[in-house]
């Protein structure tokens, strides 16, 4: 199993995400291989927390160019983190 560090790979802080924060849902970025589990697991370890639940999604990536040449965007995956009531991450309080 990868290490906590290893699997969360950075919060994802929007207006969309900072408002969801609110009701205890937060956004990360994942690696695109981690599970649920794994991902519930790197959360409660990283930011001392209950999780209650876990939703993934896949974002794909996205034609670019420049000029005559052209290219893809990586893809990714990204993770909406419920926590229990009354658990918050301090990362995402005051943005």
């Amino acid at each position: 199993m990868a290490h906590s560090r290893d699997i969360i790979v950075k919060p994802i802080i929007t207006e969309k995400s900072t408002a969801m924060a609110a009701d205890g849902k937060y956004v990360f970025k994942v690696k695109y291989d981690a599970n649920k589990i794994e991902i519930a697991r790197a959360v409660e370890d990283i930011f001392d927390v209950k999780v209650v639940a876990v939703n993934t999604m896949r974002v794909p990536g996205k034609l670019k160019r420049q000029g005559r040449s052209e290219g893809m965007t990586p893809v990714w995956k990204k993770a909406v983190v419920t926590l229990q009531d009354g658990e918050t991450i301090p990362l995402f309080e005051g943005v």
